[in-house]
């Protein structure tokens, strides 16, 4: 079997990451995502119903999507390949297309800004509750958009450079796993009496697989801070290594201190869910001012932007420096 189809490609990688800025995520019934989400809930449909609904129902979930849709895709595209290569290189070719979302975070974050910039707090909670999942009914303005910020900074490197590091490393097969793994994470990864074992093996993998890349886009970040205006690649460096673990989970912490660092900004501030306060720890430097200003959401998704860039280029110079 030939699996030329299945690596790294550097003009596909290219052109995928331009359509992604320039179109953003192809919304439709038949997206890659929407049909994993959509096989894994009946996957655990099937698992609980035959009370496999512990640690082993959720490892046996990851292995039956990566099966499915891991394994189905290689055969798909490694079949397809046999019979026309550039109708194969179209299909990879959207698949990495539809698997990065550098643009719709950029998107969503703007849709924080604009709502601010119109002065409807109701319409800008709306959307950063779309961003976050913390109570957004005692959020005022400056809260908002420090929520947009972390968003940015946080989904940049499990949304992103995560994607990026893994179609690098792994080729179809690494980027479709991985986000077999996100969209776990996102469903089932849950600390609630339902999904406490059975979602322990998505939320673990993500952790894993996101290890790398979120320290990888603390350098990134740090990197792009020494060239961009009022920023402190210092800072980012400091800042991240200081701050990452006040943050929960494993990774994000990297990437929303660092950005917190380079940025000059503070991040975070008091955060309610439930009803209850669940933190009023400050990420920064605490002689910088709290984000929350008109410019700063504007600054961070540039400052966003032209990362991932930095990590699409880096991941450029990977697969051409090791061709498979």
């Amino acid at each position: 079997m030939d699996l030329a189809a299945l690596h790294p490609n550097p003009q596909v990688l290219a052109g995928a990451v331009l359509l992604d800025l320039a179109i953003g995520d192809p919304v439709y019934r038949a997206h890659p995502v929407r049909l994993m989400g959509a096989t894994l809930t009946w996957l655990e449909n099937r698992l609980r119903a035959a009370r496999l609904d512990g640690y082993g129902g959720g490892i046996a979930l990851f292995l039956l999507l990566a099966v499915l849709w891991a394994g189905g895709i290689a055969a798909g595209l490694t079949a397809l390949a046999q019979w026309s290569f550039w109708l194969c290189l179209a299909v990879h070719l959207f698949l990495v297309y539809s698997l990065l979302a550098l643009h719709d975070l950029l998107r969503h974050a703007w849709a924080v800004e604009r709502a601010a910039r119109q002065h409807d707090l109701a319409a800008t909670r709306v959307a950063v509750s779309r961003l976050v999942g913390r109570d957004t009914s005692r959020m005022d303005f400056a809260a908002c958009r420090r929520a947009a910020i972390e968003s940015l900074s946080e989904n940049l490197a499990d949304g992103f450079v995560s994607p990026l590091f893994w179609y690098a490393i792994g080729g179809i097969p690494g980027l479709v796993v991985f986000k077999i793994v996100s969209t776990m994470d996102s469903m089932v990864g849950y600390k609630t009496e339902r999904y406490l074992r059975f979602g322990w093996c998505g939320a673990r993998l993500d952790d894993l697989m996101n290890l790398l890349p979120a320290r990888m886009t603390w350098l990134l970040i740090s990197v792009v801070a020494s060239f961009f205006p009022r920023c402190s690649a210092l800072k980012a460096l400091r800042i991240g290594w200081r701050y990452h673990s006040v943050l929960p989970g494993p990774n994000s912490g990297w990437s929303e201190a660092a950005i917190a660092g380079a940025l000059q900004l503070r991040l975070i501030g008091p955060i309610w869910a439930q009803g209850l306060l669940v933190t009023k720890v400050w990420v920064g430097d605490p002689a910088d001012p709290p984000a929350g200003a008109r410019s700063d959401v504007p600054r961070a998704a540039v400052f966003t932007a032209l990362t991932g860039l930095l990590a699409a280029a880096a991941a450029l110079a990977f697969i051409a420096a090791y061709p498979r």
